[in-house]
């Protein structure tokens, strides 16, 4: 279930970032929206921004969202 809520805040947050964002951004904004939440996880506290990366990884593979290259930065965006 943990990993199935990073995948929502993963869009949640690039949605409040107008739809694409770097990692760090995406990393920030969950933080600023999630921060009592990911400290209530226990041990997944520790490896959230390493859990966030997979949500992100994940939706790729379904289609949901996609990474383009800006420069020597990774963008993540939704996809439409």
């Amino acid at each position: 279930m943990y990993r199935e809520k990073l995948q929502l805040w993963v869009r949640e947050a690039l949605g409040a970032l107008g739809g694409e964002g770097s990692v760090n951004d995406v990393a920030r904004q969950i933080w600023l929206d999630h921060e009592q939440d990911l400290r209530g996880e226990g041990e997944h506290f520790y490896s959230w921004q390493y859990d966030m990366r997979w949500a992100a990884q994940r939706l790729r593979e379904t289609g949901k969202a996609g990474l383009k290259k800006n420069g020597s930065k990774s963008v993540w965006f939704l996809r439409k």
